[in-house]
């Protein structure tokens, strides 16, 4: 889904904003209450290795996938990757081939993938049993923050620091998943995931100064180029605009952009176009590695993709705050 103007933290002002976010208060209140009897009525289950949870406080994209792959290249090959599965049809648990299809199992497990085991399982703690009798030393959880049926070892929340936590609102006021104090008692970290490695690093925000556990600073590098001449870019993200930002700040020349709602399936009309409007600019089509991955075989071949991987500013920090999972991993 692509986030509603008025979830902004900047729309607070406005008439119209002021007045949905009244009408859906009542909706949000009932929201955060059932959020909050799920946590506290579930006993979550341990499983055999250390969890590590990267999850965050809000719908959307926060950039929780490309931590969860540098966590997960920083414990090693014997760390296994489990999430959802989410816009696949298949419930799990199964361990990911690269054979399958984002149709199948959801674009994010096919990134996981190519990078070592791969798990989905909507049973999350039936993923994390799968993933251990199968070798894993170490699951790294890609989302799953408010799911409180599997017990993390070390939960790591994922903000982006342009969006924050928008108007502070539950949802559907709000892009919150559930009360801003409850999310913060539960996580051991935070990390601010910066677009590039040329935005500017800002302050922690007031939402998160009583937050007394580490705060992390990591940035989207990316680990290649792009084509020379005119790009069209197009993405299926929460905010697909930080793409097209990242692009820009890169020095690209980025002629028009196409964004598209989050894990967007794409078919042969939408390409088909896309593929117009490009030659109608004599521009080569650019998405995303999360994009490249719901398109049909034939159409990768014919566009453009941006590689990123996070980077830590302090990488000693974020070794410091994996010790304990390590400690586990080697015993």
């Amino acid at each position: 889904m692509r986030p509603p103007e008025f979830w902004k933290a900047d729309a607070s002002g406005r008439d119209a904003a002021r007045t949905l976010r009244a009408l859906l208060i009542p909706a949000s209140l009932a929201y955060a209450w059932a959020a909050s009897q799920r946590q506290r009525r579930t006993v979550p289950r341990h499983a055999p290795v250390p969890v590590v949870c990267i999850g965050n406080l809000t719908l959307g994209g926060a950039g929780k996938t490309p931590i969860a792959r540098a966590i997960r290249a920083m414990l090693g090959p014997d760390a296994h990757t489990l999430s959802r599965g989410y816009g696949g049809r298949l419930p799990g648990p199964l361990r990911i081939t690269g054979d399958m299809r984002a149709e199948e199992v959801g674009d994010e497990p096919l990134l996981h993938a190519a990078d070592g085991p791969a798990w989905i399982a909507r049973d999350r703690l039936a993923g994390a049993l799968a993933a251990s009798h199968a070798g894993a030393h170490a699951i790294v959880m890609d989302d799953g923050f408010q799911n409180p049926t599997l017990a993390k070892d070390l939960s790591i929340i994922v903000v982006d620091p342009g969006f924050g936590i928008g108007n502070g609102e539950v949802f559907p006021a709000g892009p919150l998943r559930e009360r801003l104090r409850d999310g913060l008692a539960r996580a051991d970290a935070a990390i601010m995931l910066y677009n590039t490695d040329l935005a500017r690093q800002e302050g922690i925000p007031d939402w998160l100064a009583g937050f007394a556990k580490p705060v992390l600073t990591a940035r989207l590098v990316p680990v290649a180029g792009f084509p020379a001449g005119k790009l069209f870019a197009f993405a299926g993200l929460a905010r697909p605009e930080k793409f097209f930002d990242t692009l820009t700040k890169l020095g690209a020349d980025v002629v028009d952009c196409a964004p598209y709602p989050d894990h967007h399936p794409y078919n042969e009309y939408d390409l088909a176009l896309l593929a117009r409007l490009a030659e109608d600019h004599n521009a080569t089509l650019i998405t995303t590695e999360k994009d490249a991955a719901r398109l049909a075989p034939l159409w990768r071949t014919r566009v453009a993709v941006l590689p990123v991987t996070a980077k830590f500013d302090d990488p000693d920090a974020a070794d410091a705050l994996l010790a304990p999972v390590r400690e586990r991993m080697s015993r």
